[in-house]
């Protein structure tokens, strides 16, 4: 792009850097013949007048103006090869480096060694990479596959290790994440959650029932405490089983899975990224949160489903510390601290806590369904036949439905991951830490 002042002073500097003083009109008509019309833009300047005051006198002194015209090269398609080539050969040598280090690691580990959250999540990273290498080795052993692999890269972004990602495909994963994000929460806004307690005492339905309906008469609980309480009633096994099929799939998206396969398939990888969570609150809540670096901290923000464009480092810190507190201390299910995030995702400068958050997922049940758990929530031995059989006709609804996509699906899981026993083993673990 070439870009032409006209000012007073005819004064141009060529594309070479020589002076070209502009005699008529005509000297300027060449040089639009010269340059297609398309690649220069016209900007006018004023005349600058500045006062001077010397001694009660005032002169004024006008500045000459010049005219530049600057002639931005595009690079050439050499210049574009040498700039992915050495990007590239940038990643590999990183690859190189970072299976090196996890050598050693995963060695330390075998020796009996235990491993930093930062080293454990070195090796998990170079393992994916070096997965990945898999099938990115077909396009180097088939002949003239290697032209079709920008196709496979489009579709497949994954395709390739994370050390050849550059900084613009990581923003704009990011970019594509938060979007997903804020689409994602108002559907769960919307979607009311069709799961309820299971197997609690009779004094848990006092609590439950008085929190029900002090919010729906105040809007909001009587005090923390009760919310806690009313909260741990609540299991991320039985949050997840109880699921509708849209209200998971909107879960899935917000916690970056993508929503393929049955409702078992993806209720499993859904338990299967909150068991990594619980592990990594453990060992952040262990190794102190305020170790974490900037982007550590914003890595562990953004995997929990909490905002982090926008928003600086301390509260940031000061988010991931009360969500460590309400999971550990609390011991409220991580599903259920997933959706509260998602309630205030978009808003960035809201004021609502986390906790807020929480009475607002706790309340969002349908009114059919809190009369039918204020009658029928208690424990299994005290509850009547009819209920029994009302029950078991609800599961059995949710069987066929689960048998039927099983029937169609190629591929099967079994599903026995158990949220709730890795949470009892931290729990007792926190007793250990904080006696």
């Amino acid at each position: 792009m070439l870009s032409v002042s006209v000012i007073n002073r005819d004064l141009l500097k060529g594309s070479k850097g020589q002076k070209i003083q502009l005699v008529d009109v005509i000297l300027l008509n060449k040089i639009l013949n010269t340059y297609p019309f398309g690649s220069i833009r016209f900007t006018s300047t004023k005349t600058t007048n500045e006062k001077r005051k010397s001694s009660g006198d005032v002169n004024s002194k006008t500045e000459s103006n010049t005219t530049l015209i600057t002639k931005v090269q595009k690079p050439s398609l050499w210049t574009k090869v040498k700039k992915e080539a050495s990007h590239y050969w940038d990643g590999t040598k990183l690859l190189g480096f970072e299976m090196k280090i996890s050598y050693k690691l995963v060695t330390k580990m075998l020796a009996g060694h235990s491993l930093t959250r930062r080293e454990m999540i070195q090796v998990k990273r170079t393992t994916r990479d070096v997965v990945r290498l898999v099938p990115f080795a077909a396009f180097v052993l088939i002949p003239f596959a290697e032209l079709l692999l920008p196709v496979a890269l489009k579709l497949f972004p994954n395709l390739l290790p994370s050390t050849y990602e550059s900084k613009k495909d990581k923003q704009s994963k990011l970019e594509n994440l938060r979007k997903t994000r804020e689409l994602v929460a108002e559907v769960i806004k919307e979607n009311k959650s069709h799961f309820k307690p299971s197997n609690i005492t009779e004094e848990q339905k006092q609590i439950f029932n008085d929190f029900y309906k002090h919010v729906r008469e105040n809007g909001e609980p009587e005090s923390r405490k009760q919310l806690i309480q009313v909260a741990r009633l609540y299991t991320d096994d039985t949050v997840l089983d109880n699921l509708t099929r849209p209200y998971l799939v909107a879960l899935a998206k917000y916690m970056n899975i993508q929503p393929f396969g049955t409702d078992v398939i993806l209720r499993y990888r859904v338990r299967y990224k909150m068991l990594d969570l619980k592990k990594d609150d453990f060992s952040i809540y262990y190794e102190d949160a305020e170790q974490l670096n900037s982007q550590e901290l914003r890595s562990a923000c953004a995997s929990r489903g909490i905002r982090i464009k926008d928003v600086n480092d301390s509260v940031l810190r000061e988010n991931l510390r009360v969500w460590l507190n309400m999971r550990l201390k609390d011991k409220i299910p991580s599903t259920l601290l997933i959706m509260a995030t998602s309630y205030n995702y978009g808003a960035a400068s809201s004021k609502k806590s986390l906790y807020d958050s929480l009475c607002d997922v706790l309340t969002a049940l349908p009114d059919e369904l809190y009369h039918e758990v204020k009658v029928n929530v208690v424990r299994k031995d005290n509850a009547s036949p009819k209920q029994k059989l009302e029950q078991l006709k609800e599961q059995e609804e949710i069987m066929k439905e689960e048998e039927e996509q099983e029937g169609n699906a190629k591929i099967r899981i079994n599903d026995q991951l158990s949220l709730d026993d890795i949470d009892k083993q931290q729990e007792d673990a926190t007793k250990s830490i904080n006696p």
